[in-house]
């Protein structure tokens, strides 16, 4: 399970990272802003652009009571029901959205929150589901995605490694056979210190999956990083304008920093590459400008080589610098001119 297929494209770490601009609640209550959000993900070079499938009433209760209260952070004193009732994408919108997307040639799926949107969804064929962060400890709900038999992602934010493997088992027992995870850190936003970027390569040899990143930092840093270690999909919130006011605005790229990460993302996955000890071919022109063996003085047939003979300089036309103490006390076959290459068939060791 090193790699996994969504809509035609390969995700594994020998491909490009898959890069997912995540719309969340940045429409901000506009079908417009959404259609926009697809098409500006598109012309940054996204692979795919992901919504969220929910409504207030699926995936939280109306209640006023303290545990049901946001306090602090970018929601304090909301409560849930009152920032999913604002924060939600109307399902009578994803029609119009997958159309959109399909029309562009950008994938788009979702993360469900319940089996009701996962049968909605498939009524749109969604290529593949996402499971949130919060809803990782929800192994019914992977189960019934994994039944679908579609690619999944499980974000792993707040999962110590029992709920992960716990919700790799789920899936497995559900029947997927193409499943991601991504490292993530649930917090909005999210300082680089917390990301412990030396926990994906753990993570891929732990669990032997196509492994990402979930980024909520600020900036593309983080999720530059990632690639070096190893991430083959990358997500990123994605706005329209960082200070738009919505839920997730403000931690959210824009379409110039999403670019970028599509950029440089790329660069990074080129230049990580393979363990390749020869020389490159970027090298190939500069090999003359090594070190090499020069004989600086003239030298007559017989004659016996003495250090006072031989040099290290550049151009790198003559034997390596290693053999210098063969060389020395070795005899000239011929006559050698001064500022010449030591060649081996010029001396006899």
């Amino acid at each position: 399970m090193n790699k996994i297929n969504i809509n035609g494209r390969t995700i594994s770490a020998g491909h490009a990272p898959y890069i997912i601009a995540e719309m969340s609640a940045n429409h901000n209550g506009s079908i417009d802003n959404a259609l926009r959000i697809i098409e500006e993900a598109c012309k940054a070079g996204a692979d795919a652009v992901k919504l969220q499938t929910y409504t207030a009433d699926t995936i939280t209760l109306n209640c006023d009571e303290p545990e049901f209260t946001i306090q602090g952070g970018l929601w304090d004193g909301q409560s849930l029901y009152e920032l999913y009732q604002q924060a939600h994408t109307p399902w009578e919108w994803h029609p119009i959205l997958f159309e959109h997307a399909h029309k562009l040639g950008i994938t788009i799926f979702s993360s469900p929150f319940d089996t009701t949107a996962v049968d909605m969804l498939e009524s749109l064929n969604a290529p593949a589901y996402k499971i949130a962060s919060f809803e990782a400890i929800d192994l019914p709900l992977i189960r019934y995605v994994a039944s679908t038999g579609k690619p999944m992602i499980i974000s792993t934010g707040m999962a110590d490694i029992d709920e992960i493997s716990e919700a790799i088992e789920a899936a497995r027992e559900g029947g997927c056979k193409e499943l991601a995870i991504l490292h993530c850190v649930s917090g909005y936003p999210a300082p680089a210190a917390d990301y412990n970027l030396a926990t994906i390569p753990d993570m891929i040899q732990r669990f032997g999956l196509v492994t990402g990143l979930s980024d909520h930092t600020l900036d593309n840093t983080t999720a530059i990083g990632s690639v070096m270690l190893g991430a083959s999909i990358i997500e990123k919130h994605f706005t329209l304008d960082r200070n738009g006011g919505g839920p997730d605005d403000s931690f959210s790229l824009e379409p110039d920093d999403l670019m970028a990460l599509c950029r440089d993302s790329k660069i990074a996955w080129q230049a990580r590459g393979q363990v390749d000890y020869g020389k490159k071919s970027s090298e190939s022109g500069n090999t003359q400008f090594r070190r090499s063996l020069y004989f600086v003085k003239d030298i007559r047939a017989g004659e016996t080589i003495t250090s006072d003979h031989v040099r290290s300089v550049r151009p790198g036309y003559g034997m390596p610098p290693k053999h210098l103490e063969k060389i020395i006390g070795s005899t000239a076959k011929s006559n050698i001119r001064a500022n010449s290459p030591v060649k081996p068939e010029d001396i006899d060791i």
